[in-house]
């Protein structure tokens, strides 16, 4: 387990079992209901909201916790198999891999992990992990290519003051922003695959997805937050993930290009 950035651990480890050549096709899944104790102990962390979360926001009170299953099938060679989601715990989808062109198939270029060990719950207070797995990913992307950051994005006032500095040490500031949780919570062993998923599905419609909850900048550094949908430029982005141990991922994907 890497606790919520197991998702994009997932699909991390996926990439390496490909590139070793021992497969041609990997399934990550990821998948969130959440019990008693996970409740509680959020609970007793003084973290969660009363109310619908906001992310980055100045009146962010904390996260909400969500439900969720989703899947993505990882290919190397021509054949290129579809990722698919499903955000009901009672539903399913199912997709059939089939040949596509260069024009419409996606690549996860890279994905990194990084430990700051900075505490159990708590993240690092200069954002060192996230900062990190960003400057390992952005030397492989002109920044022009960038389209936008999916982030973490919890709306406690740790995580998204850290994800704050780590973006403005990276010197993506200027980058648009989106965090997802205000739509639908924290889903946790979900989110990594679910979030890509959606990013996926965003610049394919060519928008950065908005995010719900925002309206006034409420950290310490500048971060562009897309706080409704606007048009998107460039054909890649990075999904940004953080949990408890200190641990944060990154994953940056691009659309069209070889498959």
């Amino acid at each position: 387990s890497n606790a919520c950035i197991s998702g994009l651990a997932g699909m991390v480890e996926g990439r390496r079992l490909l590139l070793s050549g021992l497969y041609s096709h990997v399934l990550v899944v990821g998948a969130e209901v959440q019990s008693r104790f996970i409740v509680t102990g959020f609970q007793s962390l003084k973290a969660l909201s009363d109310e619908a979360c906001k992310p980055f926001d100045a009146k962010r009170k904390g996260l909400n916790l969500g439900e969720g299953a989703a899947a993505v099938v990882l290919s190397s060679g021509s054949e290129v198999c579809s990722a698919f989601a499903n955000n009901k715990a009672d539903a399913s989808a199912e997709q059939t891999s089939s040949p596509v062109d260069n024009a419409s198939a996606w690549q996860l270029l890279d994905g990194v992990i990084r430990n700051d060990a900075n505490h159990i719950s708590g993240p690092s207070r200069t954002g060192e992990g996230s900062y990190n797995a960003l400057r390992y990913l952005l030397p492989l992307v002109d920044t022009e290519d960038l389209a936008f950051v999916s982030v973490h994005g919890t709306s406690t006032l740790y995580n998204d003051e850290m994800e704050s500095i780590a973006l403005d040490r990276a010197g993506l500031s200027a980058l648009p922003v989106c965090a997802l949780k205000g739509t639908f919570g924290h889903t946790m062993g979900a989110a990594g695959i679910l979030e890509t998923i959606l990013g996926m599905l965003a610049l394919e419609e060519g928008i950065v997805l908005p995010t719900r909850g925002f309206e006034t900048l409420g950290v310490s550094r500048p971060v562009c937050v897309s706080a409704s949908e606007q048009p998107a430029r460039g054909n890649c982005f990075i999904k940004l993930l953080s949990g408890f141990g200190g641990v944060n991922g990154a994953i940056l994907l691009r659309k069209g290009g070889k498959a």
